[in-house]
C-alpha cells in the first residue's frame, strides 16, 4: 500500500503530465475555410510537435460561443476576417492583449490592434476590378469616382451587410466626413446595373457576363477565378494612387479572454506572424502577407504593385456602427 506521501508525489505527478499534455494541444475558433487554414496548421504541428484543433464556423455564432462559454472556455485563439469583426471581438470583451516583441516585430502597426488585442495575418486588398473589353484603365481612378454619371448603370456591388463593404465605408467616412461619403455611396447605389449580389465572385461573374462594366472586390477572390479561368476577360486597378492609397483589409487572430493555454498560444501567433508560415498563410489563399519582409506569391505579385493606404485598419470597426447606419440610409442593402 502507498503511503500518504507517495500518494500525494503520484498525484502531482498526474497533474502535473495532465498540465503537460494540454499545453501539447492549442484550440482555434475559426471563420476560415478549413482547406484554407489546415495547411499551416499542419506545418506547425510537424515543426513543434504542439496539435492544433481548430473549430469552423461563421464569425457571429464563434464570438458568441466564446462569450457564453465565459470563464469555462476551451478556445485560446479567434481566427476571423476583417478588422471591423476582431474590433467587434475585442468590444465584447473576449479577447486579452497578446504582449510580444516578435509580433510587434513582424507586423507593422496599421495590422495590429493598440490594445495588442489582435493581430493581422493576412492582407487583403478590397479594389475595383472591370471588363477589359468594355473599360479603359485610364478611365478609372477613384473609388468616389465611380459614382460620377459616367458608370450610371455600369456599376455591380456585393451587399452592403457584408463586413468587407462596411470596413471599406468606415474608411471612407474617416477620410471624407459622413456627408461627403453618403453622398459617395448614394452615388454608386444610383450607379448600380441590377441588385447587390451574395459574395464577390458573383461581381465578377456578372462583369464577365456583361451585366455590368465595374465592381468592387476582394483580390483574392479575383485571384480564385482568374486561376481556374486564365483567359478571363477581367483585370484589377488600383484606385487613389494620387492620394491616400488602396484599402486594405486582413485576416487575423486573437488571444481570448480565458484562453486555457495562453503561452502555447502566443507561440503559435508569433509562428505564424514569421515569414515561414507568412509564405504559406498568403499564398493558399492567394492573399498579400501582413509581414512586409514576406514577398507575396508569383501569381498575386502578377497583379501589379500599389500604393496601400496607411490608415489603421482598426478604424473599420470603430466606424463600423457610423458606416452600416450611412449605408442603409443610402440604400445600400
Amino acid at each position: 500500500m502507498l503511503s500518504r506521501k507517495h500518494l500525494l508525489a503520484a498525484l502531482a505527478l498526474t497533474l502535473s503530465s495532465g498540465i503537460a499534455s494540454a499545453a501539447d494541444e492549442v484550440v482555434v475558433y475559426s471563420s476560415r475555410i478549413d482547406e484554407l487554414i489546415k495547411p499551416v496548421f499542419d506545418a506547425y504541428t510537424a515543426k513543434t510537435g504542439v496539435k492544433i484543433k481548430f473549430i469552423t464556423d461563421k464569425e457571429a455564432p464563434l464570438m458568441q460561443r466564446i462569450k457564453a462559454e465565459g470563464e469555462n472556455g476551451v478556445a485560446d485563439l479567434l481566427l476571423t476576417v476583417d478588422a471591423g469583426n476582431l474590433w467587434q471581438a475585442e468590444r465584447m470583451g473576449i479577447l486579452q492583449p497578446i504582449q510580444s516583441d516578435v509580433i510587434d516585430r513582424n507586423i507593422p502597426p496599421q495590422y495590429r490592434a493598440t490594445s495588442h488585442a489582435w493581430t493581422g495575418l493576412s492582407l487583403r486588398a478590397r479594389t475595383i476590378a472591370y471588363a477589359t473589353d468594355r473599360v479603359e484603365p485610364q478611365d478609372l481612378s477613384t473609388y468616389e469616382a465611380l459614382a460620377d454619371k459616367q458608370w450610371e448603370g455600369r456599376l455591380c456591388l456585393r451587399t452592403g451587410k457584408k463586413v468587407y463593404n462596411q470596413s471599406l465605408t468606415a474608411t471612407l467616412i474617416e477620410n471624407h466626413g459622413e456627408q461627403k461619403t453618403e453622398e459617395i455611396i448614394k452615388g454608386w447605389v444610383n450607379n448600380l446595373s441590377t441588385d447587390v449580389f451574395s459574395d464577390d465572385t458573383a461581381v465578377l461573374q456578372a462583369i464577365e457576363a456583361g451585366q455590368c462594366d465595374v465592381g468592387i472586390v476582394n483580390t483574392y477572390y479575383y485571384g480564385r477565378l482568374h486561376k481556374a479561368q486564365p483567359s478571363l476577360p477581367i483585370k484589377l486597378f488600383w484606385p487613389n494612387q494620387a492620394d491616400r492609397g488602396v484599402h486594405v483589409n486582413l485576416s487575423g487572430i486573437g488571444l481570448t479572454q480565458h484562453a486555457p493555454h495562453p503561452q502555447a498560444a502566443r507561440a503559435l501567433v508569433e509562428w505564424m506572424t514569421g515569414e515561414e508560415a507568412q509564405k504559406l498563410f498568403a499564398d493558399i489563399n492567394q492573399e498579400f502577407p501582413a509581414n512586409s519582409k514576406v514577398e507575396p506569391s508569383s501569381e498575386v505579385a502578377a497583379w501589379g504593385t500599389f500604393k496601400a493606404d496607411s490608415i489603421p485598419v482598426e478604424v473599420a470597426g470603430k466606424r463600423q456602427a457610423e458606416a452600416i447606419r450611412l449605408m442603409d440610409r443610402a440604400g445600400w442593402n
